[in-house]
């Protein structure tokens, strides 16, 4: 797929002086929540409601969306407050729906990007649409099934693309529902610049103390929008509800985060260096929580050291490690001296992790 700058024009068409902001309940619930939500939401820097209609859960009977009745909610809100509308869909019958009650924005979910049949039948389905078609990441770390499908949508003769980046499943706990990988979502937008990237804070996070740090953090990398979900009830939302916010709070989310602006050559040199600041604040949490990780493991080796009464210091495999760190830093235009550096005290503070649990 070749970068189109059409793909971009959708974007720019909105006409907007700050990123677009897609704001509203997870869930499609009642005509009352809905309609609620968009009065509240209206006259604000939202400029698009969105609510599931269909939720795709992970276990059956659990509250799966109210269905087509939920689309009539979108279009009574839109006529009533003059907001876009904006739901996922998953399959053809979907996009029939949503098509015929005019959603302006249709998004694909994460559980669908992550299979080329379900990408390609939905492909199928909205062939030659005029409507805005964003893609959500998969559920696994994977950016060439992400722009595989949309390159499925691309060859459907759809030109209103775009990205939305929700985080990725990990076995691994972390303070996350889903790990944001910024590194995959910022080399997205380094492949296909034209291709508008939208943050979903609300799906990275999992609970609503941490979405305006995500949301910033989105900015700070030049992202085009933000999806965040907003209930006006949502600790008693029917689904998702420690990561909604209230319209109030979403509100005030936008007033506080820092949209930095290019008017001149001075200022688009900052743009440029903030955002790529921001990617080493990234890569260096990363080696954070990597380090945390390797001392939680050094801690397991000093325990079972201490049960075989093994010293703490193996020189040989030292040496081992310490040889292959070379190489593999060779690989990756790191000097050895660094390399040698880095990994001395990495080795040092394992050392000492060990002997804390030895000597305890």
């Amino acid at each position: 797929m070749e970068n189109k700058p059409q793909m971009r024009e959708w974007l720019n068409d909105f006409g907007l002086s700050h990123p677009l902001v897609i704001g509203g309940p997870c869930s499609a619930e009642t005509e009352e929540q809905v309609l609620k939500i968009a009065h509240e939401l209206k006259d604000t820097d939202v400029t698009v409601l969105r609510a599931g209609i269909w939720k795709p859960r992970t276990r059956p009977g659990m509250f799966e969306g109210v269905g087509a009745i939920g689309l009539k909610w979108l279009q009574k809100a839109k006529a009533e407050t003059g907001l876009l509308t904006a739901t996922e869909v998953a399959n053809a019958v979907h996009v029939k729906l949503a098509l015929e009650h005019d959603v302006d924005i249709l998004w694909i979910g994460a559980r669908s990007t992550v299979s080329p049949f379900i990408m390609q039948d939905i492909a199928d389905a909205l062939e030659g649409t005029d409507k805005i078609v964003l893609v959500k990441n998969p559920v696994n770390p994977d950016l060439a099934l992400w722009l595989g499908g949309v390159e499925r949508l691309y060859t459907a003769n759809i030109k209103k693309l775009g990205l939305i980046h929700r985080g990725f499943s990990s076995y691994e706990k972390s303070k996350y529902r889903n790990n944001p990988e910024w590194q995959i979502a910022v080399e997205a937008q380094s492949k296909f610049p034209d291709l508008p990237m939208i943050c979903d804070p609300s799906h990275i996070a999992g609970k609503r103390d941490l979405i305006f740090d995500i949301c910033q953090t989105a900015l700070d990398l030049n992202f085009d929008g933000l999806m965040v979900e907003s209930h006006w009830d949502p600790d008693n939302a029917w689904s998702d509800a420690a990561q909604q916010v209230t319209p109030t709070v979403l509100v005030q989310i936008m007033k506080d985060l820092k949209i930095r602006k290019e008017s001149n050559e001075e200022e688009a040199y900052n743009t440029a260096l903030n955002t790529l600041r921001a990617q080493i604040d990234i890569a260096d949490q990363t080696i954070l929580d990597t380090l945390g990780k390797r001392m939680k493991v050094a801690e397991d080796i000093g325990t079972l050291k201490k049960s075989k009464n093994v010293a703490v210091l193996q020189n040989k495999r030292w040496n081992e490690i310490l040889g292959k760190m070379i190489l593999e830093g060779q690989d990756r235009n790191l000097s050895e001296e660094f390399i040698l550096k880095i990994f001395k005290a990495i080795h040092q503070e394992s050392i000492n992790h060990q002997e804390e649990v030895v000597n305890k």
